[in-house]
């Protein structure tokens, strides 16, 4: 990009956009142009990870127990982690935190190779048989798209992080045919406080990436489900109860995933990680096939009343006819699924929590429709599967729209909207008594990087701590006497003044002209005192690369109205005040809200 910048013709095609082309048209185009790339990607992505699994796969019998089931999931995290490693030689797992930090810290910039690599990453992981979800990786893809694309022709900050959202928004709509999801996925999960205006762009390269995903594969649903019981209102207390185990798995799905990963980040060489990662998945692989890979041919089972077949290949499949033995089954792979998940991300592979939050939830709806149904309480499981996946979404992702809407749409159960929304609202509040962050803004915000839906936080971070920094200030050195204080005073227009040091520069004190204003007029006393004696410790001292969050932080702890700024070698930049930052955020917070 750096060299390109350069280069005539690239500076003429950036000055022709800015006369000819208004900067809301351009954005409208190019959240198309994301659609289209987003969608293809996606398309992409589902078609490897597909040709991958039908290729070590296809000839696995559905009677007996396959020992491949210990090779695969191994071979496929050892190369995985190669690519990461000798090729990448960057941390390409996590994608939707990644994004966040991007938001939070990077100004919404992505690097260029975010473009292809989790791709490949996650096709290797996923296709040979990695637990995990490709749909952050494609997340993270179209996202990095947008930022590239905004980056590349000189886009401002609120312009990128638009267009991270858009490729965010058709990442999920190409991958799920499900526009709405996208939309609000994106305004849930990522976004700022978006004002109407941006709706527009996130809606274009959403339904663009669907249209397109429809042209690739066709225009059935993702899951084939066929509703047989519409709602009734006297399944809602059971509704409100299946919510609320949601929002309890969920509970344990975040705190597990996260707390296993913590153990994997304990070792430190990658050998011992993939061994113990490697070891513990295909052993679980190998005792729950269901497991293996995405799982979402176990969801359609269960989806479409075929829930015999989910003990195909395991070691359950000849235990007797007790229907407790699904029960306990389906019930030990939920409890497993976090195992599987971070073995396969501790280990060195890459994949998200997208398909397993899925996953978890469709067996959790099913199995308490199933035991309900066992004690005497009949209720209709299909639909339990489905509203369970809208719940453990809800609960992992904190979306509970995005739960509603992407369930509707990846079924076309759309009448089932009161059912999911029950669900969803009750799993989410639940998890929310609980859990304050969503298991992919956790690792954020427990660092303190999280930028949320608040709109106060978004602003000061779209403020930039050069903008606000002021040097106007007169100098002073700790070997000043008083009376060339005096003369100084008389010529400044502030009452504050920096002691630095005369050799290095770096910063020492303040002298307040409050201190000396009862001997400043008294002529016997100028050679007597020095700078050094009337300086005083300010209440805090500012690093210049803080960011504007802490530096408000600090500002309410001290109670003070002006700090130094200084640099990493403690040299001295310039003060920032209270009435300078509160001036650049209404500056940006009108840009920012700016129709």
């Amino acid at each position: 990009m750096k060299a390109m910048e350069n280069k005539e013709w690239y500076i003429k095609m950036i000055a022709w956009r800015d006369i000819h082309i208004k900067q809301r048209h351009f954005i409208l185009i190019l959240s198309f142009v994301v659609g289209v790339f987003a969608s293809i990607a996606a398309f992409l992505l589902k078609s490897t990870i597909h040709f991958i699994q039908q290729l070590l796969t296809e000839n696995f019998s559905r009677e007996n127990i396959n020992y491949w089931y210990l090779v695969f999931p191994v071979i496929g995290i050892i190369l995985a982690s190669l690519f990461v490693r000798y090729i990448v030689k960057d941390d390409i797992s996590h994608g939707v935190t990644r994004i966040l930090y991007a938001i939070s810290q990077r100004k919404s910039i992505l690097k260029l190779h975010n473009v292809w690599t989790s791709l490949v990453g996650s096709s290797i992981t996923i296709g040979f048989g990695g637990s995990v979800g490709a749909e952050a990786p494609i997340v993270l893809t179209g996202s990095a798209i947008g930022s590239n694309l905004g980056n590349f022709f000189k886009l401002d900050q609120k312009t990128l992080l638009l267009l991270v959202g858009c490729g965010a928004a058709g990442a999920i709509g190409g991958i799920f045919k499900a526009p709405i999801a996208g939309l609000v996925f994106t305004l849930e999960v990522l976004m700022l406080d978006m004002t109407l205006t941006s709706i527009v762009p996130l809606l274009i390269s959403s339904v663009t990436a669907t249209t397109m995903a429809y042209i690739f594969s066709g225009s059935s649903f993702m899951f084939q489900f066929t509703m047989l019981e519409k709602f009734s209102v006297d399944r809602i207390p059971y509704l409100i109860l299946l919510g609320i185990v949601c929002g309890l798995v969920s509970l344990y799905f975040i705190r597990g995933i996260n707390k296993i990963e913590r153990i994997f980040r304990r070792y430190k060489n990658p050998y011992t990680k993939l061994a113990i990662g490697g070891f513990t998945l295909s052993l679980l692989i190998f005792i729950f096939p269901p497991l293996y890979g995405e799982g979402y041919e176990i969801i359609g089972a269960l989806l479409n009343g075929n829930s015999a077949s989910v003990l195909d290949r395991s070691l359950f499949l000849n235990l007797g006819d007790s229907p407790w033995i699904l029960v306990i089954y389906l019930t030990l792979i939920i409890g497993f699924k976090i195992f599987a998940t971070a073995a396969t991300n501790g280990a060195g592979g890459v994949g998200g929590i997208f398909a397993p939050s899925l996953f978890v939830g469709c067996l959790t709806g099913f199995v308490l429709a199933r035991i309900l149904g066992m004690i005497g309480i009949p209720v209709p499981e299909e639909n339990f599967a489905l509203a369970g996946m809208s719940g453990l979404m809800s609960g992992v992702m904190h979306a509970p729209l995005t739960g509603i809407f992407l369930i509707a749409e990846l079924t076309g159960g759309y009448h089932l909207f009161m059912t999911l929304i029950i669900v969803s609202t009750v799993s989410y509040i639940t998890i929310k008594l609980f859990e304050p962050h969503s298991l992919y803004a956790m690792r954020l915000a427990q660092k303190g990087e999280l930028i949320t839906h608040h709109k106060d936080k978004a602003v000061l971070t779209l403020m930039k701590m050069e903008n606000v920094i002021e040097t106007d200030l007169s100098i002073l050195t700790p070997d000043m006497t008083l009376g060339e204080l005096v003369k100084i005073i008389s010529h400044s227009k502030r009452n504050l003044f920096p002691v630095v040091h005369s050799e290095t520069g770096v910063f020492m004190g303040v002298l307040l002209l409050d201190e000396v204003r009862n001997i400043m007029f008294r002529p016997e006393l100028y050679n007597r005192f020095t700078v050094r004696k009337l300086m005083i410790s300010p209440p805090a001292v500012i690093s210049q690369d803080l960011s504007m969050e802490k530096v408000m932080e600090i500002f309410e702890d001290t109670g003070a109205w002006n700090l130094p700024v200084v640099d990493n070698q403690k040299r001295y930049v310039g003060f920032v005040s209270k009435s300078k930052i509160f001036s650049s955020y209404r500056h940006v917070l009108v840009h920012f809200s700016d129709e």
